[in-house]
């Protein structure tokens, strides 16, 4: 079986390498007037009746995939998502962003196109691109990295924290693209290592696209669909990024609850053709978005209206239901009937 601990990431040793980083810094959230929501997608600063939404993230391992290809004018846009989708989770409208550019060293043409990506998804994003910092680090940076740093804001009565997730509620589920920004480094030794698949083979389950285009594919940024339904008369209980982690994400929401997932559509092809070279349902469950890349939370009532709205914009289904529970589960009924716990 292949797991993500074999392919270099250890989910479970970087929960504790976090845990022990963020309980050096703990305290520090006593020095200014910080919303504590501890463990969530966004921290939140109090601003008098606003609140200031706060998100860091990169690309990940996606960077090998674009060199391979040669193609960086899409790796922006994963950037941008990947903070902009965490900041919309506590109900804030993202807003701007920074970047920061690592690399081993200097070379315009590359920038250039990196460029691009973070203006197209500073457009989808409807954000502005306020600075940023570029370093040359040799012998530290192997090719590039690039990361960001976002703020949103949201008026502190429309906070959504997940406090008011309750039992009967109902999981929207927003589809993805592929395998986003998340996972590449176990899609990689899956497609690459264990297949011996190059970028440019057409993908065994998807003859339209190549293997190194399927893993490319750009992170969907979620900004309108979720700003229009906010902005709606839906009540929105909780929201969650399905990103590193998988549907584990979900428990980040409310931890007095199990999210019971029994209703998840077809994997994309690039999801099947990665757990055809041997991977359990439960590791793909935990380490990839599976096919939804974003989800909403909310009382039955509003299923209808809900849908109607995201659905304007990307697929969204009725993946599952709440179900209140101390244990704090993720349990997923998956596409082959297998039943899983996460």
């Amino acid at each position: 079986m292949v797991t993500y601990s074999e392919a270099g990431v250890d989910i479970s040793l970087e929960e504790q390498t976090v845990q022990a980083l963020t309980g050096e810094l703990a305290e520090t959230i006593e020095y200014r007037n910080i919303i504590k929501n501890k463990g969530h997608f966004a921290a939140l600063v109090d601003f008098g009746k606003k609140a200031i939404a706060m998100s860091t993230d990169g690309v990940g391992s996606k960077i090998l995939i674009a060199k391979q290809m040669e193609k960086y004018d899409t790796v922006g846009i994963d950037c941008i998502a990947m903070v902009v989708n965490d900041i919309l989770c506590v109900g804030a409208e993202p807003i701007a962003m920074v970047d920061y550019l690592a690399v081993e060293h200097p070379n315009p043409e590359i920038a250039k196109e990196i460029g691009k990506g973070l203006k197209a998804g500073c457009q989808q994003a409807k954000i502005a691109m306020i600075g940023g910092e570029t370093a040359s680090l040799p012998k530290i940076i192997k090719d590039f990295d690039l990361a960001g740093t976002g703020i949103g804001t949201v008026d502190k009565n429309k906070i959504i924290t997940g406090t008011e997730i309750k039992d009967g509620d109902i999981i929207l589920g927003i589809t993805s693209s592929g395998v986003h920004s998340n996972g590449l480094s176990l899609a990689r030794k899956a497609l690459l290592d264990i297949a011996n698949y190059k970028v440019t083979d057409k993908l065994p389950t998807d003859n339209s696209v190549t293997v190194g285009e399927a893993l490319l594919e750009p992170t969907i940024i979620y900004v309108d669909p979720i700003i229009e339904l906010l902005n709606s008369d839906v009540e929105v209980h909780g929201l969650g990024h399905i990103t590193g982690g998988g549907f584990s994400n979900l428990k980040r929401l409310n931890h007095n609850m199990t999210y019971i997932i029994d209703n998840l559509p077809e994997p994309l092809p690039i999801f099947k053709a990665i757990q055809a070279t041997g991977i359990e349902d439960k590791e793909m469950y935990h380490v990839f978005n599976m096919g939804i890349g974003f989800a909403v939370i909310l009382d039955e009532k509003y299923k209808d209206q809900a849908l109607e709205i995201l659905n304007k914009y990307h697929d969204t289904y009725v993946i599952g239901k709440i179900q209140e529970d101390e244990k704090n589960r993720v349990l997923i009924n998956t596409y082959t009937n297998e039943n899983i716990e996460l």
